[in-house]
This record gives structure tokens, C-alpha cells and sequence, in this order.
């Protein structure tokens, strides 16, 4: 059985191993796949794995031999699922391989945001503290989370993780999840935290959430975390609220296009720290992910296929 991974490189750098997914066919590896290269290098294969490369109905169309595709993610968007489920072709996601992993990420901006660790540290390397008269210094009002207000908007594995840490910190929690239509406990969730942080899928009736009239239901000086999906946000809107000060810090692990584009509106602002799409991807969570992406192989070569999203 010919298997081919088109973008292997996110999920394993080098790391972690292909064996046990070798085990079960013949087994090729693209680190990248350009769109132009799609086609050729799926080839005759009836198993074809991808995380972030799109297999389009076009595509789909083309390949009359494929009957299995694999995403080595939770989101599956990056493949046309209608177009496959009317040929009969099995799509399989990897569910809640990273919950831990993003909920321990989210923390880890909100300390950042909390206490600039890693901006204190250059100081002192730079001699700062070793010049100074005092023995102590900061250059940001340094926050305390316990007894504040953490909003979660999204209620799924990931977001009730996130609440534990949050309560674990001495937090209270407000959640909301998009599923419940419910307007009024949105609001109260935009109105009574200190801290947001969402955690929900993206979908055309939530794109851009956060924008001018939602945040302007917020806390002054409230504090946005998104390791989501960037469309959640309207980037120029918060962009003017972080200047305004509306905003006090957002953290984000995600952007509306990825890689981020040169004029980001989020970009070259001290109260808005970026990184680049990486809370899912510690070694153990990847680990996690490439087990479950094996099962699912596994299984559909049983001809009992699971973690099928296009039933």
C-alpha cells in the first residue's frame, strides 16, 4: 500500500520517527509540498497524509485511485470534505493531542504578559541590574493573577483544561461556548474578565469576534490570549485598541494568514507579543498526534475506519 505524507517537516522535524506508520506500507515523505507539486507527488497512492498542503476537489477529481486522506491535525479545512465524502474517500483528523500541551502554552503568554520574564532577563544580561542602585528593578507594572476573572470562549477539551490551570492560579472562570448561541453569557464574559482567551474552532458565524463592538464590551485593560485561530480576531480592530490602551496586552500564537504577512496589522507593537503557531507542538504532543495518525491508518486498512470526519 503506496502512502504518501505531503508536509511532514511541522509534525516531525527529525525528532520523532516514521517506523510505525512504515509498518503499514510503502512510505513517502515530502517535508514541504508546493501547490504545484500536489498532483504529481500524490501520484497512484490511495493513502495520502497532510497537515497543512489543501487536497481541493480539483485535486480529489484527479486522483481516482485515492481513497483514504489523513490530516495530521484536529482542523481538517485544508481539505474538501464534501468532495470527498461523495467519492466514498475516508477523512480522518487527529482530535485532543494537544490539549495539555495548549493549555500549559496559554499560561506561558499570560506570564509573559504578567510578568515580561524574558525582557527582565535581557536587562540583566546587559548589565543592568549589576549597574543598578537598588536590589531590585521592573519596567512593567508586574501582575497577580490570583482572585482575577479568566473568560473562556470555546468550552471544548481545550478550554476546560485552560479553566483548571486558571483555577489553579486562584482564578475565577467565566466560559462561554459559540455552540449555545447564548448572547447574554457572551457578554458577560466580554464585560466581567480580566483575562480572555479563546479556545474555538473558526467558523463563518464567528469570524473576526473580536472586533471594535465586541471589545468595546470589554474591561478597560483587559488582557486577550488567542492560541485559536487568528480569523477570530479582526486584527486592525485590535491593533487600535492595543494603542488606545482599551486593550493592555494581547498574546496570540496565531494570525489571520500564516506565515504573517509584513503588514500584520499586530506587528511592531510592545503590548502585543507574537509567536509563530506553535502551543500544539511540543515533542509529546507531537508524539501523541503521530500515534493517533497511525491508528487511523491502521484502521482504515482493517476496513474499520475511525476518527472519520466525512461519515
Amino acid at each position: 500500500m503506496k502512502i504518501v505524507i505531503l508536509d511532514g517537516y511541522t509534525e516531525n522535524p527529525g525528532d520523532l520517527s516514521w517506523e510505525a506508520l512504515e509498518a503499514l506500507g510503502d512510505v513517502t515523505v515530502y517535508e514541504h509540498t508546493p501547490e504545484n507539486c500536489i498532483l504529481e507527488r500524490i501520484g497512484d497512492a490511495p493513502v495520502v497524509l497532510t497537515n497543512k498542503t489543501p487536497i481541493t476537489a480539483e485535486t480529489i477529481a484527479q486522483k481516482p485511485q485515492l481513497r483514504y486522506i489523513g490530516v495530521l491535525a484536529t482542523g481538517y479545512n485544508v481539505v474538501d470534505v464534501k468532495a470527498a465524502k461523495e467519492r466514498g474517500i475516508v477523512v480522518t483528523n487527529v482530535p485532543a493531542y494537544g490539549t495539555q500541551a495548549v493549555a500549559q502554552y496559554v499560561f506561558a503568554l499570560l506570564l509573559e504578559v504578567c510578568h515580561h520574564v524574558g525582557h527582565h532577563n535581557n536587562a540583566v544580561q546587559q548589565g543592568r541590574w549589576t549597574s543598578g542602585r537598588d536590589f531590585c528593578f521592573w519596567d512593567y507594572p508586574l501582575i497577580e493573577l490570583a482572585g482575577k476573572t479568566m473568560g473562556i470562549i470555546g468550552y471544548g477539551r481545550i478550554g476546560q483544561a485552560t479553566a483548571a490551570l486558571a483555577r489553579a492560579f486562584g482564578m475565577k472562570v467565566l466560559s462561554y461556548s459559540p455552540s449555545r448561541k447564548d448572547g447574554e453569557m457572551l457578554d458577560e464574559v466580554f464585560s466581567q474578565s480580566d483575562v480572555i482567551s479563546l479556545h474555538c474552532p473558526l467558523t463563518a458565524e464567528n469570524a473576526g469576534l473580536i472586533n471594535r463592538d465586541t471589545i468595546a464590551k470589554m474591561k478597560d485593560g483587559v488582557i486577550l490570549i488567542n492560541t485559536a485561530r487568528g480569523g477570530l480576531i479582526n486584527e486592525v480592530d485590535l491593533r487600535e485598541a492595543l494603542l488606545s490602551g482599551k486593550v493592555a496586552a494581547a498574546a496570540v500564537d496565531v494570525v489571520s494568514t500564516e506565515p504573517i504577512r509584513e503588514d500584520n496589522p499586530l506587528l511592531g507593537l510592545e503590548n502585543c507579543l507574537i509567536t509563530p503557531h506553535i502551543a500544539w507542538a511540543s515533542k509529546e504532543a507531537r508524539q501523541r498526534l503521530m500515534d493517533v495518525a497511525v491508528e487511523n491508518v491502521a484502521a482504515f486498512l482493517k476496513g474499520e475506519p475511525i476518527n472519520n470526519v466525512a461519515k
